[in-house]
Protein backbone atom coordinates (compact mmCIF):
# COMPACT_ATOMS: atom_id res chain seq x y z
CA UNK A 1 0.00 0.00 0.00
CA UNK A 2 1.25 3.33 -0.96
CA UNK A 3 1.52 6.35 1.45
CA UNK A 4 1.74 9.58 0.92
CA UNK A 5 4.33 11.72 2.15
CA UNK A 6 4.42 15.01 2.89
CA UNK A 7 7.40 16.76 1.04
CA UNK A 8 8.55 20.73 2.18
CA UNK A 9 9.43 22.79 -0.71
CA UNK A 10 13.36 23.23 -1.17
CA UNK A 11 14.38 26.35 -0.01
CA UNK A 12 14.68 29.19 -2.92
CA UNK A 13 18.01 30.33 -3.60
CA UNK A 14 17.04 33.89 -3.59
CA UNK A 15 16.01 33.96 -0.11
CA UNK A 16 19.51 35.02 1.66
CA UNK A 17 20.27 37.49 -0.52
CA UNK A 18 16.58 39.13 0.29
CA UNK A 19 17.59 38.75 3.88
CA UNK A 20 20.81 40.03 3.61
CA UNK A 21 19.29 42.96 1.10
CA UNK A 22 17.05 43.84 4.21
CA UNK A 23 19.66 44.26 6.47
CA UNK A 24 21.26 46.73 4.76
CA UNK A 25 18.04 48.90 4.14
CA UNK A 26 19.24 52.39 4.20
CA UNK A 27 17.01 53.37 6.71
CA UNK A 28 18.94 51.03 9.08
CA UNK A 29 22.44 52.30 8.13
CA UNK A 30 21.37 55.74 9.16
CA UNK A 31 19.52 54.84 12.35
CA UNK A 32 22.81 52.89 13.22
CA UNK A 33 25.51 55.58 11.97
CA UNK A 34 23.67 58.12 14.38
CA UNK A 35 23.45 55.52 17.11
CA UNK A 36 27.10 55.55 16.75
CA UNK A 37 27.36 59.07 16.55
CA UNK A 38 25.20 60.20 19.39
CA UNK A 39 27.13 57.50 21.55
CA UNK A 40 30.97 58.89 20.19
CA UNK A 41 29.37 62.58 21.50
CA UNK A 42 28.50 61.19 25.07
CA UNK A 43 31.89 59.13 25.19
CA UNK A 44 33.98 61.48 24.22
CA UNK A 45 34.63 63.76 27.10
CA UNK A 46 35.22 60.42 29.55
CA UNK A 47 37.87 59.28 26.87
CA UNK A 48 39.50 62.79 27.27
CA UNK A 49 39.16 62.44 30.94
CA UNK A 50 41.08 59.15 31.24
CA UNK A 51 43.55 60.16 28.39
CA UNK A 52 44.97 63.32 30.20
CA UNK A 53 44.66 61.51 33.36
CA UNK A 54 47.36 59.28 32.02
CA UNK A 55 49.30 62.30 31.07
CA UNK A 56 53.01 62.79 32.40
CA UNK A 57 52.95 66.54 33.76
CA UNK A 58 55.04 67.78 31.18
CA UNK A 59 52.89 66.98 28.20
CA UNK A 60 49.43 68.29 29.96
CA UNK A 61 49.77 71.31 27.68
CA UNK A 62 50.73 69.67 24.35
CA UNK A 63 48.17 69.62 21.37
CA UNK A 64 48.34 65.76 20.80
CA UNK A 65 45.86 63.65 21.57
CA UNK A 66 47.53 60.87 22.82
CA UNK A 67 50.39 60.90 25.23
CA UNK A 68 53.64 59.78 24.36
CA UNK A 69 53.45 58.13 27.75
CA UNK A 70 51.14 56.62 29.76
CA UNK A 71 51.90 57.93 33.51
CA UNK A 72 49.89 55.16 35.22
CA UNK A 73 51.36 56.86 38.63
CA UNK A 74 48.93 59.61 38.70
CA UNK A 75 46.40 57.28 40.24
CA UNK A 76 49.00 55.99 43.22
CA UNK A 77 50.05 59.60 43.83
CA UNK A 78 46.37 61.22 43.75
CA UNK A 79 45.77 58.37 46.42
CA UNK A 80 48.80 59.18 48.50
CA UNK A 81 49.45 62.91 48.19
CA UNK A 82 45.75 63.85 49.53
CA UNK A 83 42.57 63.05 51.51
CA UNK A 84 40.90 60.96 48.53
CA UNK A 85 40.83 58.18 50.13
CA UNK A 86 39.03 59.62 52.98
CA UNK A 87 37.24 61.44 51.15
CA UNK A 88 35.64 58.46 48.99
CA UNK A 89 35.25 56.83 52.41
CA UNK A 90 32.74 59.83 53.46
CA UNK A 91 30.64 60.05 49.98
CA UNK A 92 30.07 56.01 50.55
CA UNK A 93 28.54 56.85 53.98
CA UNK A 94 26.71 59.65 52.93
CA UNK A 95 25.43 58.22 49.84
CA UNK A 96 24.48 55.03 51.55
CA UNK A 97 23.26 56.36 54.30
CA UNK A 98 20.97 58.83 52.61
CA UNK A 99 19.88 56.22 50.29
CA UNK A 100 18.95 53.87 53.60
CA UNK A 101 16.99 56.56 55.37
CA UNK A 102 15.07 57.52 52.34
CA UNK A 103 13.88 53.56 51.96
CA UNK A 104 12.67 53.55 55.20
CA UNK A 105 10.67 56.75 55.38
CA UNK A 106 9.26 56.80 51.89
CA UNK A 107 8.17 53.15 51.73
CA UNK A 108 5.62 53.60 54.50
CA UNK A 109 4.44 57.26 53.17
CA UNK A 110 4.37 55.60 50.00
CA UNK A 111 2.16 52.67 50.90
CA UNK A 112 -0.36 54.27 52.79
CA UNK A 113 -0.70 57.19 50.26
CA UNK A 114 -1.25 54.05 47.65
CA UNK A 115 -3.30 52.01 49.19
CA UNK A 116 -5.49 54.55 51.40
CA UNK A 117 -7.83 57.45 50.60
CA UNK A 118 -7.95 60.01 53.45
CA UNK A 119 -8.17 63.40 53.44
CA UNK A 120 -5.87 65.26 51.89
CA UNK A 121 -4.44 63.13 49.96
CA UNK A 122 -4.24 65.18 46.67
CA UNK A 123 -2.70 68.29 48.58
CA UNK A 124 -0.49 65.69 50.09
CA UNK A 125 0.94 64.36 46.82
CA UNK A 126 0.98 67.82 45.86
CA UNK A 127 3.25 69.13 48.58
CA UNK A 128 5.72 66.18 47.64
CA UNK A 129 6.29 67.81 43.90
CA UNK A 130 6.11 71.50 45.20
CA UNK A 131 9.69 70.06 47.24
CA UNK A 132 11.39 69.09 44.10
CA UNK A 133 11.12 72.48 43.13
CA UNK A 134 13.26 74.25 45.83
CA UNK A 135 16.87 74.46 45.34
CA UNK A 136 19.21 73.31 47.72
CA UNK A 137 21.41 76.49 47.16
CA UNK A 138 17.67 78.66 48.17
CA UNK A 139 18.05 77.04 52.06
CA UNK A 140 21.61 77.17 52.05
CA UNK A 141 22.33 79.72 54.81
CA UNK A 142 19.17 78.65 56.88
CA UNK A 143 20.89 75.12 56.71
CA UNK A 144 24.28 76.28 57.70
CA UNK A 145 22.56 78.54 60.51
CA UNK A 146 20.24 75.64 61.56
CA UNK A 147 23.46 72.59 62.15
CA UNK A 148 25.76 75.76 63.74
CA UNK A 149 23.84 76.05 66.28
CA UNK A 150 23.21 72.16 66.61
CA UNK A 151 27.22 72.14 66.27
CA UNK A 152 26.33 69.79 63.60
CA UNK A 153 29.27 70.91 61.44
CA UNK A 154 31.69 68.83 59.63
CA UNK A 155 29.46 65.42 60.30
CA UNK A 156 28.62 62.27 57.88
CA UNK A 157 25.69 62.49 60.09
CA UNK A 158 24.61 66.34 58.86
CA UNK A 159 25.08 65.57 55.05
CA UNK A 160 22.93 62.32 55.36
CA UNK A 161 19.82 64.32 56.71
CA UNK A 162 20.24 66.79 54.08
CA UNK A 163 20.46 64.51 51.26
CA UNK A 164 18.05 62.17 52.65
CA UNK A 165 15.32 65.33 53.00
CA UNK A 166 16.09 66.51 49.24
CA UNK A 167 15.78 63.23 47.47
CA UNK A 168 12.97 61.92 49.78
CA UNK A 169 10.31 63.84 47.76
CA UNK A 170 11.40 62.15 44.79
CA UNK A 171 11.42 58.91 46.02
CA UNK A 172 7.75 58.90 47.86
CA UNK A 173 6.47 60.12 44.24
CA UNK A 174 8.03 57.87 42.33
CA UNK A 175 6.79 54.58 45.21
CA UNK A 176 3.39 56.10 45.47
CA UNK A 177 3.01 54.99 41.48
CA UNK A 178 4.81 52.09 41.51
CA UNK A 179 2.45 50.72 44.32
CA UNK A 180 -0.76 51.94 42.65
CA UNK A 181 -0.74 49.89 39.68
CA UNK A 182 0.15 46.94 41.90
CA UNK A 183 -3.48 45.39 42.26
CA UNK A 184 -5.04 45.49 45.83
CA UNK A 185 -6.69 42.17 45.83
CA UNK A 186 -3.18 40.34 45.89
CA UNK A 187 -2.89 41.83 49.21
CA UNK A 188 -6.52 40.87 50.65
CA UNK A 189 -6.11 37.61 48.83
CA UNK A 190 -2.84 36.84 51.42
CA UNK A 191 -5.12 38.68 54.69
CA UNK A 192 -7.42 36.33 54.25
CA UNK A 193 -5.17 33.38 54.61
CA UNK A 194 -3.95 34.83 57.59
CA UNK A 195 -1.31 37.01 56.92
CA UNK A 196 -1.52 40.66 58.52
CA UNK A 197 -1.61 43.91 56.31
CA UNK A 198 2.21 44.17 56.86
CA UNK A 199 2.88 40.35 56.15
CA UNK A 200 1.17 41.26 53.06
CA UNK A 201 2.83 44.62 52.39
CA UNK A 202 6.41 42.60 53.00
CA UNK A 203 5.81 39.10 50.90
CA UNK A 204 3.71 40.66 48.36
CA UNK A 205 4.02 43.88 47.48
CA UNK A 206 7.58 44.97 48.32
CA UNK A 207 8.41 41.96 45.55
CA UNK A 208 6.21 43.02 43.00
CA UNK A 209 7.25 46.76 43.59
CA UNK A 210 11.03 46.14 43.30
CA UNK A 211 11.57 47.80 40.03
CA UNK A 212 10.10 51.25 41.63
CA UNK A 213 12.72 50.97 44.57
CA UNK A 214 15.72 50.32 42.59
CA UNK A 215 14.76 53.49 40.77
CA UNK A 216 14.68 55.44 43.99
CA UNK A 217 17.77 53.65 45.77
CA UNK A 218 19.67 54.24 41.87
CA UNK A 219 18.71 57.89 42.14
CA UNK A 220 19.04 58.93 45.47
CA UNK A 221 22.17 57.08 45.85
CA UNK A 222 23.57 58.88 42.82
CA UNK A 223 22.45 62.52 43.70
CA UNK A 224 23.76 62.25 47.09
CA UNK A 225 26.98 60.82 45.41
CA UNK A 226 27.14 63.96 43.30
CA UNK A 227 26.38 66.84 45.95
CA UNK A 228 28.59 69.37 45.94
CA UNK A 229 27.31 72.38 47.07
CA UNK A 230 26.04 71.17 50.66
CA UNK A 231 29.09 69.21 51.08
CA UNK A 232 31.40 72.73 50.66
CA UNK A 233 29.10 74.27 52.65
CA UNK A 234 28.69 71.68 55.96
CA UNK A 235 31.86 70.91 56.02
CA UNK A 236 35.75 72.94 56.52
CA UNK A 237 37.96 69.75 57.51
CA UNK A 238 39.80 68.41 54.33
CA UNK A 239 39.08 64.85 55.63
CA UNK A 240 35.52 65.54 56.51
CA UNK A 241 34.47 66.19 53.19
CA UNK A 242 32.82 64.14 50.66
CA UNK A 243 34.67 63.24 47.35
CA UNK A 244 33.01 66.16 45.24
CA UNK A 245 34.36 68.50 47.29
CA UNK A 246 37.95 66.46 47.65
CA UNK A 247 38.32 66.84 43.87
CA UNK A 248 37.71 70.69 43.88
CA UNK A 249 40.72 70.59 46.04
CA UNK A 250 43.20 70.20 43.03
CA UNK A 251 41.68 73.41 41.64
CA UNK A 252 44.25 76.39 43.31
CA UNK A 253 44.13 79.79 42.66
CA UNK A 254 47.03 80.10 40.37
CA UNK A 255 46.99 76.20 39.16
CA UNK A 256 45.45 73.28 38.17
CA UNK A 257 46.59 69.64 38.32
CA UNK A 258 44.95 69.06 35.58
CA UNK A 259 46.18 65.32 35.64
CA UNK A 260 45.62 64.70 39.34
CA UNK A 261 41.90 66.49 39.09
CA UNK A 262 41.04 64.20 36.37
CA UNK A 263 42.70 60.96 38.21
CA UNK A 264 40.12 61.51 40.73
CA UNK A 265 37.65 62.34 38.52
CA UNK A 266 37.68 58.86 37.32
CA UNK A 267 38.06 57.05 40.91
CA UNK A 268 34.72 59.17 41.57
CA UNK A 269 32.89 57.97 38.70
CA UNK A 270 33.81 54.40 38.43
CA UNK A 271 31.84 52.89 41.63
CA UNK A 272 28.36 54.59 39.66
CA UNK A 273 28.93 53.45 36.64
CA UNK A 274 29.22 49.92 37.40
CA UNK A 275 26.13 50.49 39.90
CA UNK A 276 23.80 52.19 37.62
CA UNK A 277 25.11 49.41 34.59
CA UNK A 278 24.47 46.45 37.25
CA UNK A 279 20.40 47.62 37.78
CA UNK A 280 20.05 49.54 34.86
CA UNK A 281 17.12 47.37 33.52
CA UNK A 282 15.41 47.74 36.86
CA UNK A 283 15.52 51.21 36.44
CA UNK A 284 13.72 51.58 33.44
CA UNK A 285 10.76 49.60 34.31
CA UNK A 286 10.61 51.58 37.23
CA UNK A 287 10.22 55.10 35.98
CA UNK A 288 7.67 53.60 33.46
CA UNK A 289 5.67 52.56 36.46
CA UNK A 290 1.90 53.48 35.99
CA UNK A 291 1.87 54.60 32.08
CA UNK A 292 0.04 51.79 31.18
CA UNK A 293 -3.16 50.32 33.48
Amino acid sequence: MATATATRPAPRKNDAPKKAKRALRPRTLVITACAWLLAAIFLAPYLEMIVTALRPKDELRDRTYLPTDLEWANFIDVWKESELGQNLQVTLLVAGGATLLVLLVSLPAAYYTARMRYRGRKVFLLLVLVTQMFQPTALLVGLYREFHQLDMLNSVWTLILTNAAFNLAFAVWILTAYISSIPAELEEAAMVDGTSRFGAMIKVTLPLALPGVVTAVIFTFITSWNEFVMGLTLTTEPEKQPLTVGINNFIGNYTVQWNYLFAASVVAIVPVIVLFAIIERHVVSGLTAGSVK
